[in-house]
């Protein structure tokens, strides 16, 4: 529940940074760019700060993080504020995110174990997409009225989640306590190679990065595409909303899935994740946009079969790191798909970005799922996982 409050907030602030920014400059490229400010902490050093909530208990650090970004988010509501400081502020808060969403994903997986957590994945995933979709959609009527009152919510929001974290979360002990004197940078580093050096995990994370690189500019273009669609801020925030209900749907037919079907879905469904983008070069009317965005949400459930997977190989030792390269690589791909995409609607309309965007995506999806590693290599690293967890699990940790 507090994790979702915090998400509202932060879908109602995107909204409202990408329409303050539109109305402004009536520039496309300053628009996403807007929209992406949230995501460049990751950019910057968000498997860094991820790091962090390895050497803490994880209720800890995601309490700190809400409360703190409470007060940053606060002062962008200030009368008068230049749009440079608002932004500024919007990256300085964002700051937070890296940690908190490691604890939290670190936290879930610890709670949770085996086809528990894949099954509570599907649960958080469908609460968290609500939560988009009340977020954009509220957002985007806010911000038609007043913008900052969207960063006030979002303010409230982090208050609230603290509260919640505070009074109705057991804390609970890091996994593996920290190495005396060893630095925070070796400590990513070890997080990067386990990911990237791993025969299962590697090919999971690229998968991953490239579709939500696929699937994002529609979202960070909807501004402008609602614009050139001849709509508003709403219809920006129905736009923002398409996938996230799309997803909704996706989460609930995964919850009623066998494990092992979820996971022979998985290469089919990447391959037809990009086509839903492919129409928008016939540059269909607003109702059509939406329901093309819808079908992509719903192609995108399946990184829940692909998280479960990724847990299911990873040692516990790494958990807040590995989640942390993780949610850095796939907010790196946000940052610079949408940077990229709109740079090229400044020269092209967004319909025939995003269509050309899903082309090129399905050549890249075809490449994914040729190379994806066979069965018998996910059954042996899953195995060696659970043998190692079990070892560690015999030591205590507080």
């Amino acid at each position: 529940m507090a994790a979702v409050l915090s998400w509202i907030g932060d879908y109602f602030a995107k909204v409202a940074v990408a329409v303050l920014i539109f109305s402004d400059t009536g520039s496309v490229l300053l628009s996403a760019a807007g929209f992406a400010v949230g995501y460049l902490p990751w950019v910057a050093g968000g498997p860094v700060l991820a790091a962090l909530a390895e050497r803490y208990p994880y209720r800890r650090v995601m309490i700190l993080c809400d409360v703190v970004r409470l007060v940053l988010v606060a002062f962008m509501v200030l009368p008068g504020l230049p749009l440079a400081v608002l932004l500024l502020l919007l990256l300085v808060s964002s700051l937070l995110t890296p940690p908190f969403e490691a604890a939290r994903s670190a936290m879930v997986a610890q709670i949770l174990t085996g086809d528990r957590y894949v099954v509570g994945l599907s649960v958080q995933n469908m609460a968290g997409q609500a939560a988009q979709v009340a977020g954009y959609a509220l957002g985007g009527v806010t911000a038609a009225v007043d913008g900052r009152v969207a960063l006030l919510i979002n303010a409230a929001t982090f208050g609230v989640s603290a509260l919640l974290l505070w009074r109705g979360v057991r804390s609970r002990p890091v996994a593996v306590a920290a190495t005396p004197g060893r630095s925070l940078l070796k400590e990513t580093g070890d997080g990067i190679r386990v990911v990237f050096g791993h025969r299962v995990m590697r090919p999971i994370a690229l998968v991953v990065f490239s579709m939500v690189a696929i699937q994002i500019v529609p979202e960070g273009l909807a501004a402008a595409w609602a614009a050139e669609l001849g709509g508003d801020s709403r219809t920006a925030g129905l736009l923002m909303a398409a996938m996230p209900i799309g997803t909704v749907i996706g989460a609930f037919v995964v919850r009623g899935m066998a494990p092992s079907r979820r996971l022979k879905l998985i290469k089919p469904v990447l391959l037809i994740s990009p086509v839903f983008l492919v129409p928008a070069l016939a540059d269909p009317p607003a109702i059509v946009v939406f329901l093309l965005g819808v079908c992509t949400g719903v192609t995108a459930t399946v990184i829940v079969p692909l998280n479960g997977l990724f847990v299911s190989v990873l040692p516990d030792g790494f958990r807040a790191r590995a989640f942390g390269v993780m949610q850095g690589g796939i907010q790196l791909s946000f940052a610079v798909a949408v940077l990229v995409a709109g740079a090229l609607a400044e020269s092209f309309t967004v319909p025939v970005v995003v269509g050309v965007w899903g082309v090129c995506g399905l050549l890249v999806m075809a490449v994914a799922v040729r190379t994806w590693p066979q069965t018998a290599v996910i059954d042996a690293e899953m195995t060696r996982a659970t043998e190692l967890n079990r070892e560690t699990s015999s030591t205590p940790v507080t």
